[in-house]
């Protein structure tokens, strides 16, 4: 099964918030297991990964402040 979410062209400050937003509630979803879990590893694993959606979103950042123009944004989750 397929979901698509985005489809579709945004500003810059559009598309920074739409994409921040979505990766907090990642980060809010990561969080929440650390918060639940007993087990180290797990909780660097998740850690892990907030920091490297963390750096992503700074990248993110870095290129839509320095775009004149729109972002096409298109995200599509699929589930097996």
């Amino acid at each position: 099964m397929k979901l698509q979410l985005i489809n579709g062209e945004f500003s810059a400050t559009e598309t920074l918030e739409l994409v921040t937003q979505m990766v907090q509630v990642k980060i809010k979803f990561l969080e929440n297991k650390i918060h639940i879990s007993h087990n180290e590893e797990d909780i660097k694993t998740k850690e892990s990964k907030i920091i490297r959606l963390q750096n992503k979103l700074a990248d993110l950042r870095n290129l839509v402040s320095s775009k004149v123009d729109n972002s096409h944004i298109f995200t599509e989750i699929e589930i097996d």
